[in-house]
C-alpha cells in the first residue's frame, strides 16, 4: 500500500478533524486536520524523504522513517504557527528517528543510490553521491542549506546546534566536498 494511501484510511480511522484556534495573544495557529495534512504531506514528502536519505543511505530504510515522521504528525496534538513551522517540526522528528533508527540497527547500506531519489537532478548523481560519501557532521547541514534552502540559523534550530558550529560545519564540508571534486578532475 503507498504511504499516502496508508496515511488516508488512519485519518479516516482516527475521524480527527482539527481546526484553526487563536494562542493566548490572539495569533492563529493550526491543528492537522485531514486536508492540512494532506496539503502537509504533499508539500513536504520529497524534503523529509531526502533529509531522511541522507542520514540512513538506504532507499528502503529512509521510505519506512518518511511513513514514520507522517504518522507522528498525524498523531501530534501539538498547534503549529505557520507552514515553516510545520517543515522545521518535520526535519526535526526526521532527525529525530534517524539517530534513533542508526543508535538501534547500527547498519549501513553499500547499495547504489536509486534513480529516483527526490530533488535530485540527473545531471547532479556524481555530486550528489559524493555529497553522500561526507560525515554526517558536514552532510546534513550541506543538505539543508542547499537542498532545502534554510538558513544557517534554521539550521541550528532544527540541528539543535550553536550557528557558529553550523557556520563551521558548511564551511569543512564544502572544503572536503572541493577536495574530493578536484581529485574527480571535476574542475
Amino acid at each position: 500500500m503507498k504511504l499516502l494511501e496508508m496515511l488516508r484510511c488512519i485519518i479516516s480511522e482516527t475521524g480527527d478533524k482539527g481546526n484553526v484556534s487563536k494562542d493566548r495573544k490572539g495569533f492563529e495557529r493550526m491543528k492537522i486536520t485531514e486536508s492540512v495534512f494532506l496539503e502537509v504531506f504533499e508539500k513536504f514528502k520529497n524534503t523529509v524523504y531526502s533529509v531522511v536519505f541522507h542520514y540512513v543511505r538506504n532507499a528502503e530504510d529512509a521510505a519506512d522513517l518518511q511513513q514514520d515522521v507522517f504518522v507522528k504528525l498525524l498523531g501530534s496534538d501539538g498547534e503549529f504557527e505557520s507552514e515553516e513551522h510545520v517543515k522545521a517540526w518535520l526535519i526535526r522528528v526526521a532527525i529525530n528517528l534517524c539517530k534513533n533508527h542508526l543508535r538501534s540497527r547500527s547498519r549501513f547500506s553499500d547499495a547504489p543510490l536509486p534513480e529516483d531519489i527526490p530533488v535530485v537532478q540527473e545531471e547532479s548523481n556524481e555530486l550528489f553521491a559524493m555529497v553522500l560519501t561526507l560525515p554526517e557532521k558536514y552532510r546534513i547541514p550541506l543538505h539543508l542549506f542547499y537542498y532545502e534552502e534554510y538558513s544557517i540559523r534554521q539550521i541550528a534550530t532544527a540541528m539543535e546546534l550553536p550557528e557558529a558550529t553550523v557556520k563551521i560545519r558548511l564551511k569543512r564540508g564544502r572544503e572536503k566536498l572541493g577536495k574530493s571534486l578536484r581529485k574527480e578532475d571535476w574542475f
